[in-house]
C-alpha cells in the first residue's frame, strides 16, 4: 500500500497531539488566602482544607475527564492586596472560578473584580451580610453575621443568664460594626443591657483604656467580635485588670494563635463557629480523620469550610458539564441538599446557605464544644 504523503501525515500528527493536549489539559481554579501577615493561620488552615478537596477529586478522577489545578494567591493579609492578586488570577492565569476569602473585608475587595469578570467565587468565610450583594456570581458556604450575632446574644441570655454586657468592636472592620448591631439589638430585645460600647482599631496593642471603662460599667460579660490576634491580647489586659467575667467572640476568634498569645486569659471564654471535630456524625468524623492522616492535626472550622467552598464548586462544574463562567454560577445557584461536612447547604436567592452554628469555649488549653445553636 502506497505511503500517505508527507504533508498529510505531518498534519495528522499535528491533529493527534493537538486532541491529545486538549484532553490532558487542566481546569484551573484561582485560590486567595492570607498565607502571610497578621492573619496567616486564617490562610494557612484554609489552603490545607481546599487543598485536600483538590486533592480527593483528582484521585477520584478529575472533573470532565480532566485534572483540577489549584493555582493559590497569597494577599499577605494586607487591604487593597486581595483586589490585585484576583485580577492576576482571572487576567493571567485564566481560572474558571475562585475560591476566597475568608475574610470578608478582603473578599469585598475581590468580590466586584470576579463580577465584572463573570467568574463565580465561592468564599468559605466571608460572614458579613452586603458580600453576597456585590453580585450574582459571589457564594458563600457560611452563615452570615446576622445570624452569628443573634446566635451569641442568645447564648449569653438563655445559657450564661446574663443581662448586663458592654461591647468592644473594631473601627476598622464593617463585619464588627454589623455584629455588634445584631447582637445589641437581640439582647436588648431579650430584656438585656449594653452597658456601655467601646472602639478600637485593628492592629492595636494598648485596650487598657476601653478596659478600664468597661470594669467601671460592671458589666457581666464583653462581646468581642473581632479577629484573634487583637482577641488575644484583649483578653489578657482585662484578666491584668482584674476583669474576671467571661469575653465572648466570633468565629474570627478560631486560631491556635488565640490560645498560644492568650494563654490563661481566655480560658473560660466563648465564640461562636461553623464547625466542631468533636461533633460525631459520621461526614465530621471521617473528615476529621482524612485531614488528620493528611496534615497531621485536627480540622477545625476554617479547614471544613474551605474544603466544603472547594467541594460545592467541584460538584457545580460537574453538574454544569461546562468550564464556562455562565453555567458553573447557574449549576452553583441550583445546588440543593449538599451534604457537606459543616451541614446540608442549599443556596438561597442571596446565595447564602441556612446552617446552624456550634458554640466552642477555651479549656485546658483547648477549643471545646459547648452546644449547637440552630437558625
Amino acid at each position: 500500500m502506497p505511503f500517505a504523503p508527507r504533508p498529510l501525515i505531518i498534519t495528522a500528527l499535528i491533529a493527534l497531539i493537538t486532541t491529545f493536549a486538549g484532553a490532558q489539559e487542566t481546569i484551573k481554579i484561582g485560590e486567595f488566602a492570607s498565607l502571610t501577615g497578621k492573619e496567616a493561620t486564617y490562610g494557612q488552615t484554609v489552603n490545607k482544607g481546599t487543598r485536600l478537596a483538590f486533592e480527593e477529586a483528582n484521585a477520584a478522577g478529575g472533573v470532565l475527564g480532566r485534572k483540577l489545578e489549584l493555582i493559590t494567591e497569597d494577599d499577605q493579609s494586607k487591604p487593597g492586596e486581595s483586589a490585585t492578586v484576583v485580577k492576576k488570577l482571572i487576567s493571567r492565569d485564566k481560572v474558571v472560578a475562585i475560591l476566597g476569602e475568608l475574610t470578608s473585608g478582603r473578599t469585598l475587595e475581590a468580590a466586584p473584580i470576579a463580577q465584572a469578570a463573570k467568574i463565580p467565587l465561592v468564599s468559605p468565610g466571608a460572614t458579613a451580610v452586603e458580600v453576597t450583594a456585590k453580585g450574582n456570581y459571589i457564594f458563600r458556604v457560611c452563615f452570615i453575621d446576622e445570624f452569628q450575632g443573634t446566635v451569641m446574644a442568645k447564648f449569653a441570655l438563655d445559657t450564661l443568664k446574663v443581662r448586663r454586657v458592654a461591647l468592644l468592636s473594631s473601627v476598622s472592620s464593617a463585619q464588627s460594626v454589623g455584629l455588634s448591631k445584631f447582637f445589641r439589638e437581640r439582647i436588648t430585645a431579650g430584656g438585656g443591657t449594653v452597658a456601655l460600647e467601646q472602639k478600637y482599631g485593628e492592629g492595636d496593642k494598648d485596650f487598657r483604656a476601653q478596659l478600664t471603662a468597661i470594669k467601671a460599667a460592671n458589666v457581666e460579660a464583653i462581646f468581642v467580635p473581632g479577629y484573634y490576634a487583637e482577641a488575644a491580647l484583649i483578653s489578657k489586659q482585662a484578666r491584668e485588670l482584674g476583669l474576671t467575667v467571661p469575653l465572648l467572640g466570633i468565629d474570627g476568634w478560631e486560631s491556635s494563635q488565640l490560645i498560644s498569645v492568650g494563654g490563661a486569659a481566655v480560658e473560660g471564654c466563648y465564640f461562636s463557629t461553623h464547625y466542631s471535630p468533636e461533633n460525631k456524625s459520621s461526614a465530621v468524623v471521617a473528615f476529621n480523620q482524612r485531614f488528620r492522616a493528611r496534615w497531621n492535626e485536627d480540622s477545625n472550622a476554617l479547614s471544613a469550610l474551605a474544603y466544603d467552598a472547594a467541594m460545592v464548586l467541584i460538584d457545580a462544574i460537574k453538574r454544569a458539564g461546562s468550564t464556562d463562567g455562565a453555567k458553573i454560577r447557574d449549576a452553583l445557584a441550583a445546588t440543593k441538599n449538599y451534604a457537606a461536612v459543616t451541614g446540608s447547604i442549599t443556596f438561597d436567592a442571596q446565595r447564602n446557605p441556612t446552617k446552624s452554628a456550634v458554640v466552642l469555649t477555651v479549656k485546658n488549653g483547648k477549643f471545646t464544644f459547648v452546644q449547637d445553636v440552630n437558625p
